[in-house]
């Protein structure tokens, strides 16, 4: 087993407490060196490179420069999906934006790409019944995860508390209906909690699991292709999704959680962590890269 990785999500630092004075790009990777950390989990958002600047591939070829110029790897790209909900976009509309998204990660050295369902967990959107929410949005990633396999990129599925498909069951079945080799879950360690334990923003009856996030992770055997580390203190963010509480202010047990992981067989060296919409992120980064140290030289 080779030694871990640790990145962190560049949108941290311009959301939540930054969205009125984003970090620039060039200050983070400065950071992030000085940390020293693996890589950088790179989302393709303004103002560090919107889906529209990403384009243009000189523009993208400009952030792989600065990153390699700072030993900054790319473990995944979270790709802007935004504009294509997977149950009501055309196919074809979503499956060029996987494409457009696979240049990207392969312009950047990554071969991995994150998406999710878009849509809130309120209702099932456009008059659908919830079957055919479901199994259009399967249809979708499977086709999604066969196009970017051409690319040489895995198509990775965030579940979190507010977009829609977000309890246990769900999720499962999701990942097993979609059925597809280049298919995963990416399994953020506070939403597995949020979704599991506390049921947070779950439509009908809510639903729950005794065994908690080492239970789903072990649910997801064979599926987890992807991972995000960081605590979670059973609150939402806004009364949205989880709230990505810094290493040590939440309630979770990573020794539970890493052995988990390697059982449901999650082998990637890469192991990320998110401080998304954490208002004070930048100053969290040092410590939170202090704590994933500890568990990488306790695991590898």
């Amino acid at each position: 087993m080779g030694k871990k990785k640790v990145s962190v999500g560049n949108w941290a630092y311009i959301w939540g407490g930054y969205t009125d004075a984003p970090v620039p790009l060039t200050d983070v990777v400065k950071r992030l060196q000085e940390y020293k950390f693996d890589g950088v989990e790179f989302g393709v958002f303004g103002p560090h490179l919107s889906f529209e600047d990403a384009k243009d591939r000189q523009k993208r070829l400009a952030v792989k420069k600065l990153l390699d110029d700072h030993g900054l790897a790319v473990s995944a790209v979270a790709a802007d999906f935004g504009a294509v909900p997977p149950m009501l976009a055309n196919p074809a509309d979503y499956l060029d934006v996987v494409m457009q998204h696979a240049e990207i990660c392969l312009d950047l050295g990554t071969n991995k790409m994150r998406t999710d369902t878009i849509v809130p967990p309120t209702e099932v959107p456009g008059g659908m019944s919830y079957e055919t929410c479901f199994w259009r949005t399967a249809e979708v990633f499977h086709r999604a995860a066969e196009v970017a396999g051409h690319y040489g990129v895995k198509f990775s599925w965030e579940f979190e508390p507010g977009f829609l498909f977000n309890k246990p069951s769900e999720i499962v079945r999701m990942a097993h209906a979609v059925d597809h080799p280049n298919f995963g879950v990416l399994f953020d360690s506070c939403h597995a909690h949020m979704c599991a334990v506390v049921g947070a923003r779950q439509m009908g009856e809510k639903e729950t699991l005794p065994g908690g996030v080492v239970q789903f992770a072990h649910m997801l055997t064979g599926k987890i292709n992807h991972v995000h580390f960081i605590d979670s203190d059973e609150t939402l963010h806004d009364n949205s999704t989880s709230t990505h509480a810094p290493f040590g202010k939440g309630v979770l047990n990573f020794d539970e959680i890493v052995k988990a992981l390697f059982e449901a067989g999650y082998a990637d060296d890469w192991w990320p962590m998110d401080l998304c919409f954490w208002p004070g992120a930048l100053e969290a980064t040092a410590p939170a890269k202090a704590f994933m140290d500890k568990l990488v030289a306790k695991y590898s």
